[in-house]
């Protein structure tokens, strides 16, 4: 069994209300962490910049993120950011992660609307649901209080893909350390087990 994992984190196109006339929320960065689950380890970070076509980024996502228009107008193409999913980090066929579903419904948004085959395989964990089951919440929290119920520190700059990626592998590694993770297809052996 592959015991590697895929936790991504996006940053979009944002503004402090609706969007501008003629303009939609894009990715702009793509943030990728590998993690091996058997080992308890982060192995390597990656991002990936994204130049959008149907919006500009605004001050306030900016401020945000960091991204300027500068920066994203040097990115790569919405689908080569998707190709090199595939192609350098077995998108297509590794489990991946993320901190809430959004992440997981903007490429299935975006992909849709440009007709941009979608990277990444069905094998996906809302990494947010089962720390909200380990430490007994009622909320689910965001990742930087998850990170802060988990006395884990966060490293790098909030609503960065990158850096976000990077602190949410985190929080999967200290939930895999409580017995508290397993992948999709793991938990679906194990109940079928208990079905038995």
């Amino acid at each position: 069994m592959d015991h590697f994992l895929n936790v991504v984190d996006v940053e979009a196109t944002c503004w402090p209300g609706s969007p501008p006339p003629g303009m939609v929320s894009e990715i702009i960065e793509i943030g990728l962490t590998v993690v091996d689950l058997a080992a308890g380890e982060r192995l390597s970070r990656h991002g990936i910049v994204v130049k959008p076509a149907r919006s500009t980024v605004s001050p306030f996502c900016t401020e945000l993120t960091g991204l300027t228009e500068d920066e994203v107008g040097r990115g790569v193409p919405f689908a080569e950011a998707c190709r090199i999913l595939a192609a350098d980090h077995k998108a297509g066929s590794r489990p991946w992660a993320s901190w809430g579903d959004y992440d997981r419904k903007q490429f299935t948004r975006q992909c849709a609307a440009t007709g941009t085959r979608y990277p990444f395989s069905r094998d996906h964990t809302n990494a947010k649901l089962p720390f909200t089951a380990a430490h007994g919440l009622r909320k689910r929290p965001g990742m930087a209080q998850a990170l802060t119920i988990a006395g884990l520190p966060l490293e790098g700059r909030h609503h960065r893909g990158e850096d976000d990626a990077w602190n949410i592998a985190a929080l999967i590694l200290h939930l895999a350390s409580r017995d508290a993770w397993s992948l999709p297809a793991e938990e679906a052996e194990r109940r079928a087990d208990h079905a038995r």
